[in-house]
């Protein structure tokens, strides 16, 4: 009798997980919209599956990362309050699919929420922004076909113009940031809020015998006591994504090392030589391929790798995936649906062992 009390437990508390709408104020970073196309398709196609509503932050700006933050500090934290004031009036959590923008604007949104006078000067430098109403891109249809449509609206996004206050819609001057924004990685997102049994049982096409190496990187981890999510010596949350997928973690000394991205203006052989050691010991761990949650790390291990091979003198031949692509083979979406062909190293390697195992 208590079991059977405990699984009908059991099955209101699934129910009501299952059910819970999750919707977020989508910040794309500049990646995605442009070197990395492919990470914005597959986040928005997956994302749509899985019931997570969007909506873009169309006006959003730059988060600030690299040389906006080491030449003027000040115009980091301004641009990162003005997106924050857009998430604000929509009432929404921010989401973003790039652990350097996660990084960076957490680190900003800790310095606004913790100094008061700060944020009112940060307010003073966003306040004047003359803010006009403008017709939404997605009202039109695009060229862009994404599964079997080509409105962007299908796509499971929605546009902030749609969302925002009618004082918004009708223009309005500047934007002012209350400190009351949360930022969410796409992981984050998953592994709390979602729920990583829920989307286990979202799997279709579990990536068994697949061996796929965690690269969490820098941003997404450290400083610990800014981002706060997990350990950054002893991070779990991708190694239990890939579990729940159906693939086997690799684990490895390098998943939490930097991939080198930021110092390649300064020095672009070290920055190389590290994305190879990092991609080596993946691939000398026995990994099929490496997953990260960072456009960034993904330009640098993916993108770059037959240069890397060219300094460091070895052949590597490691596929890079980005998060959302790797959630979506094991949903079912074909390749093409998440544009691996648009990589640089061939994923084909990896397209081909899932099928065998299949």
């Amino acid at each position: 009798m208590a079991n059977k009390i405990k699984n009908k437990e059991e099955k209101i508390e699934d129910a009501k997980s299952q059910s819970k709408h999750l919707k977020y104020a989508f910040f794309p970073g500049c990646v995605s919209r442009g070197a990395c196309k492919e990470l914005y398709a597959s986040t928005t196609l997956i994302c749509k599956h899985l019931g997570i509503e969007l909506v873009e932050l169309k006006r959003a700006s730059c988060c600030g990362a690299g040389v906006i933050n080491e030449r003027t500090p000040i115009l980091g934290d301004a641009l990162n309050a003005r997106n924050f004031a857009m998430a604000e009036e929509l009432q929404l959590p921010v989401m973003t699919h790039c652990s350097t923008c996660q990084g960076v604007m957490s680190k900003s949104n800790k310095k606004l929420k913790e100094n008061p006078e700060f944020l009112a000067q940060i307010n003073e430098k966003i306040a004047n922004e003359k803010i006009e109403p403008q017709e939404s891109a997605y009202k039109s249809i695009t060229s862009e076909k994404t599964n079997g449509t080509g409105n962007a609206r299908h796509q499971g996004i929605n546009h902030a113009d749609d969302q925002l206050s009618d004082k918004s819609l009708q223009g309005h001057e500047g934007f002012r940031y209350k400190g009351t924004a949360v930022v969410k990685h796409l992981l984050w997102i998953l592994a709390a809020d979602y729920g990583l049994e829920n989307l286990q049982k979202k799997v279709v096409k579990p990536l068994t015998g697949l061996k796929v190496a965690p690269f969490y990187g820098c941003y997404l981890l450290r400083p610990e006591e800014t981002l706060g999510f997990e350990s950054a010596d002893n991070p779990t949350s991708l190694d239990k994504l890939i579990r729940a997928l159906g693939a086997e973690p690799v684990d490895y000394e390098g998943k939490t090392k930097c991939c080198g991205f930021p110092i390649t203006m300064m020095n672009r052989n070290a920055s190389l030589k590290m994305a190879g050691k990092q991609t080596l010991d993946a691939k000398d761990n026995g990994a099929d391929c490496m997953v990260t949650p960072c456009p960034l790390c993904h330009l640098n291990l993916d993108s770059m790798q037959p240069d890397t091979e060219r300094i460091i003198e070895k052949r590597l031949g490691m596929p890079i995936l980005h998060l959302p692509q790797l959630i979506g083979l094991a949903l079912g979406f074909s390749p093409e649906e998440l544009k691996m062909q648009t990589h640089i190293v061939s994923t084909e390697s990896v397209l081909a062992k899932i099928v065998d195992k299949q």
